[in-house]
Order: C-alpha cells, then structure tokens, then sequence
C-alpha cells in the first residue's frame, strides 16, 4: 500500500489560481431564454414552496382579468383537476395567433417563451393591466412540467404545448406523455363571435418543493378579492382535486356589481359611524421610459400617463384599521406610494377641519395618522399603465406620481365630506371627527400615563440623590425642577413650594467647572451627576429634550458673588452637556430680592412689605416713599441668602408663579457665549488674566458685596 499524496481540489485551486490564469470565459454560464427561470425561480415567484406555487396560478389568473379589465371578458373559469393540473378559461378576445415579425413566431409562442413580451409594452392593448414585467405567463411555462394553451380567434381552435417551455404537443393527456415539438395547430373550427383563452399546466415537482400545494381558501379570497374590484365579472372556482375541508369537492362562484363599495363593507366587521364613502378622480404625469423604435432600438421618450383613482372608505366604532390597497386590481399588501398618499390626505385634510371648526382646542397637538384612521375600513385602488412596482411579486407601488395625485383626489373630497352642509351628511361628518380627536387625547393620556411610570420606576432604582423632593405631577410641560443652593435654603422652599408641581435638588457648595474638565470626571462629579440624571435626558450628543422630566430648569442661588459663581458653573454644565434645553427657552435663573422695606401704617391697597432686588432700586425706592411722604422703617432688611427668607417671603418674592420674576437664559449667540465660556471658565490662564487685568479699571467697585 502506498501513501496518499494527492492534494485536496481546493489546495489546487487556491495555489493554482491566483495569478487567474485559470479562470477563463470558459468558466461564464450563459443562460438563455426561459433557462434563467429553471435555474433561479426565487427571483420571479419568490420562493417554491407553497406561496410560490399559488403564485404561478395568480400570473394565469390576472392574464385574464386583464381582459375584463380591459371591457373583453366577463367571465373566468378556475379548474383544479384531479390529476394536480390547473386550468384558466376565459372568454376574452385571446392571445393573438398571427406571426410576430422579429422572431418568426407566433404569438402565443412569444408570450408563453420570451421573457419580457407580450400586450403589456406597448400600450395600445391595455390602459391598465396587473401584468407589468411580460414575464408571467412564460415564467410558468417555464416552471410547469407541461402546459397546455387553446386560443379560440378568426374562427378557430388554435392549440400548443409546451414541455419544460419547449413547444410541441403530447399524444394524450398528463406530464409523461409522449412528446413531439412543434408550433401552434389549428384543431377546429368555431364560430367566428366565439373567443378566449384556456390554459392548463402540470407545475414541475423537479423545481417545488414536495409539500408544496395550492390553498382552496387562499384562491377563494383572491377570486372574491377580483369579483369585488372588477364590477360584473364573474369568477368560478371549481375545485375536482379535493382540497377543501376533508378532502371535499366543490364549486364556488363570485360576482359582485356594488364594487369597491360593497367590498369595504364586506371588509368591515363593527358597526359603522358613517356611511361608505366613494372618492373618485384622476391626475396626469410625465415619465421618461425606453420605448422600442422601428428599428429595434431602446430610446428614451418622454410619455404623459393618466392615473385613476377610487377609494372606498367608511369609519366605524372600532379601533383596528383595515386597509386594503391595488394597482390595476393586483393587491399591494405593503402598500406603496398610492397607500402613502391616502393616509396624509387623510391626516392632514382632518387636521385642517378640526382648526377650522374648533374641535381641537388652541393649545392641542394636531392628531398624527393613527388618531385619523382609527377604525377605519378603506380599499385604495388606482389604475395606470405600467405601474413602477418593487419586484415581480408586485408587493409594493413604487411610481412616485401616485402619492400626489392620489393626496389631491382624497383631499378634496374627503374635505367637502366633512365640512358638508347636509343634516344627516354633516351629522356623520361630526361623529368622525370627534372620534379622530377622542383618540389623540387617549393615545396622549395613554403617552403621559407611560410617561409617568417611568419616571416613578427611574426614581425607584436609581442612584439619586436622597435630597431630591420631586413633584407630583407628571405632566412635563407644567412640572419644575429648582436647582436650590445649600440645604439652608431648601428647607425653607420646601415650605414655601408647591409640591404638585414644584421640584427641589440640593446642591453642596460649588460644582464642578466642567469647561476645564473631561466628561468622565464630571460624571464622576456626584453633583453634576445627580443633575443629569434627575434631568433624566442624558447629556452631550446623546441627549434628548423630548425625554426631559421638567419643563422648566430653574437656577435658585443666593444674590451674592458666591450665587453668581454656581450659577455661572451651572451654567456652563448646561451650556456644554445640555445644550438644547437652553437652545429651547427652558433654563431659568430665580431673582430673589436683596432688600425688604416695611412700611409703616401702609394705605389701603398698599403692600406692608416692598421687595427690591439691587440698591440702585432701593434708593430710587426710598427717594419716592420720602417724596409721597410715605413712612418706613429705619431697619431696612437686607438678605444675604435664601436661607434668611420665610417660607411666605420665599414663595411671594421667587417661587410663586403669580408674583415671581425669572430670568430666562438665552443663547442668541451661541459663538460668541461659548467664547466667553471659554474666557471665563477655560483651561487657558492667559487670556482670562488679560481680562481681568485690562477690565479692572471699569469695574463699578459700589457693586462688590463686602
């Protein structure tokens, strides 16, 4: 026995390859026609399991809705025989049978072999069609083990068949037939006013999956789905392969002259609160496609479009939304930009009703699109040639044009609906309208509510500062935190607050100048940190105003030089970690009084106690009293903090609403203040020595406190 000394193929490869000198056209795999199909069906039915099986028999389906589309049929047939084949009859005016002049063929060999042909292209056989790309009936040809196709035109029968996708016929009926090639027979003559198309196929068990099978239910709903969308069609589903409950057979039939209409009521499972509503319209757009010339080439021409709209809607008491929507009947289950323009229609024509009428209070929100479509049922259809979808399986509309369009007819409509002058009409309209208004202030409680729980739960598990004593309410709007300076003063404010709405945070001495420092050393810093969190928005790029607990920030330091300076850091922590709350008006800073006059034997209506809050004030202040005469005590009361007030003085002089002053901090400048930040509170010593030096000599000394 001798050893084994044979490399591994992939060892080979990888050595022998690198420089690509085996990699050769050779190596490139073309394929051609409707091999492309076999090789990758993923791409065009989405998968071969199950859904991809039903969506072979929707492709031969809508070829024949397309007709009634078209005014030509009203009447289909849907075949499930027992063998496992299916079969479509239709009595349209049938795929045509002459000679198609490039490829020398006929031309239901072209549709049901060539990839991207067919009526759909060239505009003069269908105004609106569901077939887009020409793929579909050539896609299951291709993916069909045999398919069998009978044409009834001019006065004949004309048949092929296809193995595989290649053309000919069987000798008898089934898959394994014998099979000869060939092209399109004539097998009988008809009368000449007799028409349709029948199509049969075998799906190829070589490319689905074995446990793959058609569902009765899911083909009743789409034929029911059609009847609804094309009024005065008629769709028969017979099933002789046993696929309803127990292996039952049977015959369904569905046709519905009501429309879109009697399908929104269909769709509708609560009680309504007005009656269905029917908006109808339509709109042009321009849009440059690659139209075949004369000679074979693509050219790029600009085309004018014509896109029609008809919506059915109606509001009832329940709360779930039920929104069906289509292109040329063929349903758009994610939606797209026609579904888009209906719901800001919707939104936004609702909007401008309830200003107009006064529903929604000055002070309200507008309602968003889920207030405005609760409990609504609507089916959004629009029609156009060749609609731009999102991939064959047509999930999605994706021309953009329809979003405006569709947003005019809805406006409109939807618009003279409820600001209709009719009893019963405006009576409806009304009902409408309070329902969209009662569920923003539910879904705004609801908000508020949540809002709440969290703010209790953060409390609860975190970190802070015991000396917290938070407000009651949780409405962030009216709620206010005071930033209080010392506990001396907090104490007296927690006396003189109002705690429903009123918040109080201690802080110890000066905090940290976070100008000089980096972000961990003032998150280590226990009061800045206690500040941030109580806040509850985060800080630097992370931080989000709309999660801010307080509406307003008020700074509530003593009126001296140490105030300044806490109130000159604190600041700066906003200025440089909290930004947008200064940006948005909400950082204040208290102004408690300095001076407290008492009068003596004050007039009627007159205070016995008159606050200023500088000297230059108090002077101008005495100067009056003695000018009016007015008597005051000598002992002029001059507060050196906070912690020296009353409670009551407290409370009238600076945190009371109705009698208070606050000073709000504006950054209208924010270059020029972060410069000054920068100067003041800097790492650089320089330039803030320079400053004091060269500013001495301006100071008004008068205004030290010492």
């Amino acid at each position: 026995m001798t050893a084994d000394t044979s490399v591994p193929s992939t060892a080979l490869l990888a050595g022998a390859d690198r420089d690509g000198s085996n990699y050769t056209a050779r190596h490139l795999l073309v394929l051609e026609g409707l091999e492309a199909v076999r090789k990758r069906p993923g791409m065009y039915i989405g998968s071969t399991d199950s859904r991809g099986l039903m969506h072979c028999l929707w492709e031969i389906i809508d070829n024949s809705v397309d007709e009634a589309l078209g005014g030509y049929c009203d009447h289909i047939d849907v075949i499930l025989h027992d063998d496992g084949s299916v079969e479509v009859r239709d009595n349209g005016r049938g795929i045509p049978v002459d000679v198609e002049p490039k490829t020398g063929l006929s031309g239901v060999e072209v549709v049901m072999t060539k990839l991207h042909a067919g009526g759909k292209f060239g505009g003069g056989s269908y105004a609106a069609s569901g077939g887009l790309h020409g793929v579909g009936a050539s896609v299951v040809n291709a993916l069909s083990a045999r398919l069998d196709v009978e044409v009834d035109r001019v006065g004949s029968t004309h048949a092929i068949s296809f193995r595989r996708g290649v053309p000919g016929s069987f000798a008898e009926i089934g898959p394994d037939a014998k099979f000869e090639t060939g092209g399109l027979r004539k097998t009988k003559r008809i009368p000449k006013t007799r028409t349709g198309t029948r199509v049969r196929y075998w799906a190829d068990r070589q490319i689905f999956l074995k446990d793959a099978k058609l569902s009765l239910e899911n083909l009743h709903q789409r034929a029911r789905q059609t009847a609804f969308l094309v009024p005065g069609l008629t769709i028969v589903v017979r099933d002789e392969f046993g696929l309803g409950e127990g292996g039952s057979k049977g015959e369904e039939s569905f046709r519905f002259d009501g429309g879109i209409s009697e399908f929104c009521e269909y769709l509708a499972s609560d009680k309504p609160v007005c009656d269905v509503l029917r908006f109808s319209g339509q709109g042009t757009f321009k849009e440059t496609v690659p139209v075949l010339d004369d000679h074979g080439q693509m050219t790029p021409t600009e085309v004018t479009r014509e896109l029609g709209v008809d919506v059915a809607l109606r509001w009832g008491t329940g709360y779930d939304v039920t929104l069906k929507s289509f292109v040329n009947i063929i349903a758009t289950p994610k939606g797209g930009t026609h579904v888009a323009g209906f719901e800001q229609a919707v939104a936004k024509t609702m909007n401008e009703v309830l200003r107009t009428k006064k529903l929604l209070r000055v002070a309200e929100d507008d309602i968003v699109k889920d207030d405005a479509l609760e409990g609504l049922t609507a089916v959004v259809t629009v029609r156009l040639a060749e609609p731009q979808f999102e991939g064959q399986t047509k999930e999605v509309l994706g021309t953009s044009a329809a979003r405006r369009i569709v947003t005019n007819v809805v406006s409109k409509e939807l618009k003279d609906f409820l600001t209709t002058t009719k009893r019963d009409a405006a009576a409806q309209a009304r009902v409408v309208m309070e329902k969209a208004v009662a569920a923003a202030r539910t879904r705004i409680a609801a908000r508020q509510h949540k809002d709440a729980q969290r703010r209790k739960t953060a409390l609860e598990s975190s970190s802070l500062p015991a000396k917290l004593a938070d407000c009651r309410s949780d409405d962030v709007e009216r709620s206010e935190l005071f930033i209080v300076e010392g506990d001396s003063a907090l104490g007296t404010a927690k006396l003189a607050r109002n705690s429903e709405f009123q918040a109080l945070l201690p802080i110890r001495g000066k905090i940290l100048n976070v100008q000089k420092s980096s972000v961990t050393d003032m998150l280590k810093n226990a009061e800045c940190g206690a500040i941030i969190q109580v806040i509850g928005a985060g800080s630097g790029r992370t931080f989000d105003i709309d999660a801010a607990r307080y509406g307003k920030i008020i700074m509530m330091t003593d009126a001296d030089v140490d105030g300044s300076h806490i109130r000159t850091l604190l600041l700066t922590l906003f200025h440089r970690y909290m930004r947008p709350m200064v940006e948005a008006g909400r950082v204040f800073a208290a102004v408690p009084p300095l001076h407290r006059v008492e009068l003596v034997q004050p007039k009627k209506g007159q205070d016995k106690y008159v606050y200023t809050y500088s000297d230059r004030e108090l002077r101008e202040k005495l100067l009056e009293f003695q000018s009016k005469g007015v008597r005051y005590k000598d002992s002029i009361q001059r507060y050196k903090g906070l912690g020296e007030m009353d409670a009551d003085q407290l409370a009238e002089t600076t945190m009371d609403p109705r009698h208070r002053t606050l000073r709000r901090i504006n950054l209208s400048d924010l270059d020029s203040a972060e410069q000054v930040f920068d100067l003041l509170m800097g790492n650089d010593v320089a330039p803030r020595k320079e400053f004091i030096s060269s500013s001495a000599a301006t100071l008004d000394r008068s205004r030290i406190d010492a």
